[in-house]
């Protein structure tokens, strides 16, 4: 049974249009098993999110609706499980600060320490950049959920620069290292977020196989990182 069929029964199974609602019988349904749980939050989470940013941009381009579909790279028989959940959340009168507190809360079983969370904000990157311009209603809505997600400034800068610099990003800050950083250093720091970054960490922490076009995104604009340096580098 497919996650994105386990989210349609609890859409189904909840009374009302409130996410909370879906929110809640997902903790009591999947209390036992943290692994699936964490499987079914990502994926709300990243659904009713991205529906939530739509309606506050008030514009879904062709281009928006191609990048949502190529993160939920599920067969045509599954979208329609994603659309029910995207719908309700569109039409939900809450309010998007509101399910960005109740998906960390999901994601991150109550801590904001949670990596998923990161992973989120990268694929709802993914879907506003499409159209080649973040859009300052979408930039305010990312930049909000960052910060109620408790991800640092400069975590968002460098997810920022990966997705809108056209190739064109600063590898030093994509790594996360200064221009002065010692090379091994370097190397060491790229070897790192390879390795968390890897699409089998992704999924071990919750990360649907359905979604790993996030990990291969992220995954090459490392490599073009770390590649830029090394060509530039010249030892003492």
């Amino acid at each position: 049974m497919s996650i994105l069929f386990r989210i349609s029964e609890f859409v189904a199974r909840t009374s009302g249009s409130a996410l909370s609602a879906l929110v809640e019988a997902v903790r009591t349904f999947l209390g036992g098993d943290p692994e699936l749980r964490r499987r079914v939050a990502f994926s709300i989470a990243l659904i009713a999110l991205s529906a939530k940013m739509a309606k506050a941009d008030g514009v879904v381009s062709p281009n928006e609706v191609r990048a949502f579909h190529e993160i939920f790279s599920v067969p045509r028989e599954e979208m329609r499980n994603v659309m029910r959940l995207y719908d309700l959340a569109k039409g939900d009168v809450a309010g998007f600060e509101a399910y960005a507190e109740q998906m960390a809360g999901l994601c991150g079983s109550g801590s904001r320490n949670c990596p998923m969370l990161e992973d989120i904000l990268d694929g709802l990157f993914h879907i506003a950049k499409a159209d080649g311009v973040l859009h300052e209603r979408e930039h305010d809505f990312l930049a909000r959920v960052a910060d109620i997600f408790a991800i640092s400034e400069s975590r968002y800068a460098r997810i920022r620069a990966r997705h809108l610099a056209g190739g064109k990003s600063d590898p030093f800050l994509l790594l996360g290292v200064s221009p002065d950083t010692p090379f091994p250093e370097i190397k060491r720091r790229y070897r790192e977020l390879v390795f968390q970054n890897h699409p089998d960490r992704l999924m071990a922490r919750g990360v649907p196989a359905e979604f790993l076009a996030i990990a291969n995104a992220r995954l090459a604009a490392l490599n073009a990182a770390f590649e830029q340096i090394e060509k530039g580098w010249m030892p003492a």
